[in-house]
């Protein structure tokens, strides 16, 4: 029996936001799903040849067209992400009845590239980062230490993402003296509470004076951002980023930085050094705000491939190596000296 329900596709797409509300979506998701939606659909019409469309129309060649085009100038990570979204809209308007099935089954997508921690490289390169923060080597226009040293100590010893970094709070710091905590809303509106040891504590109260001492005709209610830039407003997501790669550059550690992770890196340095100093794949998860044990898990894996290629890379193994050789190449002699005889 054909389905009956006809809708333009931008009706469609406001009704599947609508739908997921109570999902309670975070501004971020609910952006890059509006973004994906919106990329993607631009060059479905250019495809059809129309400013609008039917749901209805949205065949697997049409699909696939526009998703061709998407490829050839949007990174592997941003077509699989676009993917997903394009699912997860086409499930919404197969269950609404808009849709006798999903097509996008035969879209294809990159597959998913496996989750490879990137941590900062060196054993002393966290300890020498904020070191360097701390005497102040980040030459900026307007030096702040007391703000440089605290991003960098809640991705290394608290493992925020940028997003969670931005939306603290003083309220966020809860708990009695001794047993503080950091309370973090963090992604996919997962709360947790991460425990705050004195030193952490201390940093919070040394920035907090240090905005007192800069905005001495500022007040920053406690519901308001912690964060702030040198003109005393939350702190942009640029701004962070920038803020973090410019510690880098001036402690001379950006070559310890892997690829594309910049603040990222910090977070997986701390995840990283939970699974070398024995944390468990559901402390790793309860820690981070991981969704899915196996992500926390990929954190102990990779370690332990780390520490397999490190003992390998002890350079006595290359002196065992030539004794093998040396016993094969005797053994081998043996033998032919036995054929011989």
């Amino acid at each position: 029996m054909r389905y009956k329900i006809t809708m333009l596709v931008s009706e469609a797409q406001q009704a599947f936001f609508a739908a997921r509300r109570p999902r309670k979506d975070s501004p971020h998701t609910t952006a890059a799903y509006r973004r994906d939606l919106a990329g993607i659909t631009a060059l479905l019409l250019a495809e059809l040849g129309r400013d609008e469309a039917d749901v209805e129309e949205l065949t697997a060649p049409v699909l696939r067209a526009a998703f061709g085009t998407f490829a050839d100038t949007h990174a592997k990570s941003s077509v699989l992400r676009a993917w997903s979204t394009w699912n997860q809209f086409l499930t919404f308007c197969v269950s609404d009845g808009l849709l006798p099935g999903n097509p996008m089954g035969a879209v294809a997508r990159p597959k998913t590239p496996p989750l490879t921690p990137k941590p900062l490289r060196g054993e002393e390169t966290p300890e020498q980062l904020l070191t360097a923060a701390a005497d102040g080597a980040r030459r900026a226009r307007d030096p702040w230490p007391e703000r440089d040293v605290l991003v960098l100590a809640l991705g290394l010893v608290a493992g925020l993402r940028a997003a969670e970094m931005r939306a603290l709070t003083p309220r966020s710091v809860v708990g009695r003296d001794g047993e503080l905590r950091l309370h973090v809303h963090g992604k996919g509106s997962r709360d947790r509470s991460i425990p705050v040891q004195p030193a952490m504590a201390k940093l919070i109260e040394d920035y907090q004076a240090s905005c007192r001492r800069r905005f001495p005709r500022q007040r920053f209610p406690a519901s308001e951002p912690l964060l702030r830039d040198r003109a005393g407003n939350p702190i942009g997501r640029g701004a962070l980023e920038y803020l973090v790669k410019s510690c880098y550059r001036w402690a001379g550690l950006h070559d310890r930085v892997p690829t594309g992770a910049n603040l990222h890196a910090l977070r997986h340095t701390f995840a990283t050094r939970l699974a070398e100093d024995g944390a468990t794949a559901s402390e790793i998860m309860s820690l981070l705000g991981h969704a899915s044990l196996a992500t926390s898990q990929n954190y102990i894996e990779a370690t332990g491939r780390e520490q397999r290629a490190a003992a390998a890379s002890n350079r006595t193994y290359r002196a065992l190596n030539g004794l093998a050789r040396e016993d094969s190449s005797e053994e081998g002699a043996a033998r032919e000296a036995d054929v011989i005889a």
